[in-house]
């Protein structure tokens, strides 16, 4: 049975639907932790109520950022896991943690990735004036919002959205594309060739168009 310790920072809505699906499917897969920097994360309630560890590594007050990441890697590595699952974890990882986690980080941004790394995805998207826009899961590497892709899902961007509601769309995808990806690594479907991830030997850069209500 495979092993995932999930990173929040905040609610963890997307680490909320992860959970959810692993029980409600029965996945061969145990959720040993959830993690986050900030001790006033809403998620962390949740996981208790789930009956899962929940865990703080404030990330504040270390001399820098490879000091606060020995920290969290040492908490990770307690639960031994297989997979690391970044879901609204708000830190930039020094590249000795990410190379730690080469293979088995995942992270779920909010747009099309290579096209607006970084924060405030939909305000850059309206501002570019996109007629579509999405979400990107992919294995973390040291550079920030890149990596391998593993899979990716559209929607329209309509005439009248604002950053508010385009970002709330844009989360309603998030959760079944994040649940997909995780599932597939955990039924160990996924591979990472020549800087692609393929599953069943196909490359997996879908971009599904879909229409939210």
């Amino acid at each position: 049975m495979k092993s995932i310790v999930i990173l929040i920072s905040g609610r963890g809505s997307n680490m909320e639907a992860v959970v959810r699906a692993a029980r409600r499917e029965g996945w061969q897969t145990r959720i040993a932790a959830v993690i986050s920097n900030r001790a006033d994360a809403p998620g962390l309630e949740f996981a208790r109520q789930q009956q899962i560890p929940a865990v703080v590594v404030p990330s504040g007050g270390h001399t820098d950022r490879a000091a606060f990441d020995r920290l969290l890697q040492q908490e990770i590595d307690r639960y031994s896991p297989d997979l690391l699952v970044l879901a609204g974890f708000m830190r930039i990882l020094t590249p000795g943690f990410v190379e730690h986690y080469a293979g088995r980080m995942m992270n779920i941004h909010p747009s099309l990735l290579p096209s607006f790394p970084g924060m405030h995805t939909h305000r850059q998207a309206l501002a570019a004036g996109v007629k579509v826009h999405g979400a990107t899961v992919h294995f973390v590497t040291a550079t920030l919002d890149h990596g391998p892709i593993i899979a990716q899902q559209a929607i329209a961007v309509r005439p009248d959205d604002t950053e508010a509601s385009l970002a709330e769309r844009v989360l309603e995808i998030e959760h079944p594309l994040y649940v997909d990806a995780v599932r597939s690594f955990i039924d160990g479907r996924l591979s990472i060739e020549n800087g692609c991830v393929r599953i069943k030997d196909k490359v997996l850069l879908t971009m599904n168009m879909k229409e939210s209500a």
